[in-house]
């Protein structure tokens, strides 16, 4: 009996370590745990304005406040939801806009990142309002 217990015991700390591995943080791309590393696991750090600057038809500072709160100038930052989704890249892009955007496949190389946001922008209407950040940056209405 006590055999059993301890085998027990050792099987419940071996899950416990799988479970913790399978979260894993994508080398701080991933900082909430992805179950995958769509993005790779070394941090990609770019000038955001110098994205931003691409389009003439949104307001470069809105689009570099929403780049900064949603990624911190990391194009390979990655975010698993509670729904099941993924964000990837600059700004973020949620998965349900992959095949719209970039054939399908995680926009985590910055230009497809950008190019993605711009569509996503002309979709709210030319405003931030599908970003959840655009509160803190005061742009939800705004080009």
């Amino acid at each position: 009996f006590f055999f059993l217990v301890v085998m027990f015991k050792a099987l419940i700390v071996l899950c416990l370590f799988v479970i913790a591995i399978s979260a894993s943080t994508c080398g701080g791309n991933c900082p909430g745990g992805c179950p995958d590393c769509d993005c790779g696991s070394s941090p990609n750090d770019v000038n955001i304005s110098s994205y931003c600057s691409k389009y003439s038809d949104w307001s470069q500072s809105c689009c570099e406040c929403i780049a900064s709160h949603e990624s911190g100038g990391n194009a390979n930052a990655e975010n698993y939801n509670s729904n099941g989704s993924y964000d990837i890249g600059l700004f973020q892009i949620n998965d349900v806009n992959w095949d719209s955007c970039s054939g399908g496949s995680p926009p985590c190389n910055p230009n497809t990142n950008t190019e993605c946001a711009h569509m996503v922008f002309g979709w709210g209407h030319n405003t931030w309002t599908y970003w959840s950040t655009c509160g803190a940056c005061g742009c939800c209405d705004k080009a």
